[in-house]
């Protein structure tokens, strides 16, 4: 298992110090990363901004500093703008996609990640179910002509549950669509993670981990003296300082033969903030932390 540093986690998105790509580069070199996974959006990779050239020397960067480029990530919703029919949302998301399965055959990657979509209550889950499926199913026929794997990552509401998303991929049916199972939804959610990992293993192509402390709240009711449980307050926290059990889903994953990319995001308010110090022990920390942790595999 490689370590793999997403460049989200330098983004700025949250209030952390930014870096360009042109700088996270050598940066993710430096703290031990193999690969790097490129956010697909501003201020980072978007298919607005970068041309042929700038993708020419993007790669020569990153073979430079021996990093692969692992991953580039698409931020997609497709049921997104459903309550306008016509405006053409769903085509121009796998337009989207598709350009940036461009610019991943210029960067000799493989791998373009797409998120599946938030439910509506305007719409029958059933079509909501249909128009994503449909959705990706045309990014992967679009991803194949540049040799690019479309993976599914857990995040959205639709097919969030392992069972789902493995359904969601078999509906697919394309041979270039895998999946990019990440713990913290199965934790958060109450999957049970060695036995998930193990059974999703064979679909898996990627994995990105974080990790986060779950505080509980409540909210007091003066009318009743008492208080009224509220969902936790999740917050990020360095690898293994949490409540993720990262490492048992490693070891099912690895022991359903999974040995690919691990990667590490910060994309969230983190405990000790986000200036470029913490960012860096962080990151730096995961890289130690994978190296134990991939190497025992035992559960």
């Amino acid at each position: 298992m490689r370590p793999i540093l997403f460049s989200v986690s330098y983004a700025g998105l949250w209030g952390q110090s930014r870096l360009t790509l042109e700088e996270f580069i050598p940066r993710a070199a430096a703290l031990g990363y193999a690969g790097v996974e490129l956010m697909g959006k501003r201020p980072h990779l978007s298919p607005l901004d970068w041309t042929d050239d700038r993708l020419d020397q993007l790669r020569a960067l990153c073979e430079r500093h021996r990093l692969e480029v692992a991953c580039l990530a698409a931020y997609t919703n497709f049921t997104g703008g459903a309550e306008a029919r016509d405006v053409p949302f769903s085509e121009m998301q796998v337009q989207y996609v598709e350009s940036l399965c461009r610019m991943a055959q210029r960067l000799n990657c493989s791998l373009v990640r797409v998120f599946t979509a938030y439910e509506r209550d305007d719409m029958l889950m059933p079509a909501q179910w249909d128009r994503t499926a449909a959705a990706i199913r045309e990014c992967c026929t679009r991803a194949a002509p540049y040799r690019v794997t479309i993976g599914i990552q857990n995040h959205h509401d639709l097919a969030v549950h392992s069972k789902a998303l493995v359904e969601l991929l078999r509906e697919i049916a394309q041979p270039n669509c895998r999946l990019m199972l990440d713990p913290w939804s199965l934790c958060v959610r109450g999957e049970e993670l060695y036995e998930t990992a193990k059974r999703a293993a064979p679909h898996v192509v990627y994995t990105t981990l974080a990790d986060y402390i779950c505080l509980p709240r409540a909210r007091y009711r003066p009318g009743l003296t008492n208080y009224t449980h509220e969902p936790d307050l999740l917050r990020a926290v360095p690898i293994g300082e949490g409540d993720m059990e990262n490492a048992t889903f490693l070891a099912g994953l690895r022991a359903g033969g999974y040995d690919g990319p691990v990667a590490y995001e910060m994309c969230s308010p983190l405990r000790g903030g986000g200036g470029m110090e913490n960012l860096d022990h962080c990151a730096r920390a995961f890289v130690g932390w994978l190296k134990e942790n991939a190497a025992d595999s035992t559960h």
